[in-house]
């Protein structure tokens, strides 16, 4: 593991752990705890609280079991990686993402930004759901290719923020509507076509194994 890469993964623990910590002020369970100050007319439905709740304790617990996934620890700890699989699977596909399709009715910020997260969430359900279906069928490499595909996407949650903050420290902030479409989109392509390059390399790795194993 060459020092950049590990540098890399570091800073994107650190991203993960403040928005995980971020998210304890809200177990005051109060409805006009910071971000819910300004969606009170969402919270009056009766319908945002739960969705809300739901996706930033879920999405918090399955950020941290799927980074740890990529610990080849874990990978070798049979038992452990089955369990933090299981806790991710049923995260994202019981609560993350069900609460994002709830939350994503109350952004009022227009199409493009309403149409971004509604793409990126079916793409996180159908990619986690195809990774748990193809663990199941015992299809290994398709499994872990598309658990990448997976956490590109929960990971998304944490460039959003980091996207925002930028704009925020050095730029005038998500204000304007055209600003909002675009660290929407950024949130999370560039995110997929990261999983998409390592997933290619695989294959190409994975096509050479076979060729070796035949020639040999």
């Amino acid at each position: 593991m060459n020092i950049a890469y590990k540098i890399l993964r570091y800073f994107a623990f650190i991203l993960i752990l403040i928005l995980c910590l971020g998210t304890l002020q809200y177990l005051n369970f109060k409805p006009d705890t910071a971000f819910l100050k300004l969606k009170q007319f969402a919270v009056r439905t009766g319908f945002y609280l739960p969705a809300f709740y739901a996706h930033i304790f879920g999405a918090g617990t399955i950020l941290i079991a799927g980074f740890l996934q990529f610990s080849k620890r874990v990978q070798a700890n049979k038992q452990l990686h089955r369990t933090l699989g299981k806790i991710y699977v049923f995260g994202v596909l019981c609560f993350a993402a069900p609460g994002a399709y709830v939350m994503t009715f109350f952004i009022h910020r227009g199409p493009g930004v309403f149409s971004s997260f509604l793409l990126q969430n079916t793409l996180w359900v159908i990619f986690t759901l195809l990774a748990f279906i193809y663990i199941k069928d015992r299809r290994v490499d398709a499994h872990i290719m598309m658990m990448r595909r997976s956490y590109a996407l929960a990971f998304a949650a944490v460039t959003l923020r980091f996207y925002i903050w930028i704009l925020t420290v050095f730029a005038h902030g998500v204000a304007f509507e055209n600003n909002y479409v675009i660290i929407a989109l950024l949130s999370w392509i560039p995110n997929l076509l990261v999983a998409e390059l390592i997933n290619y390399n695989h294959r190409r790795n994975l096509a050479a194994r076979n060729l070796k194993g035949v020639a040999g």
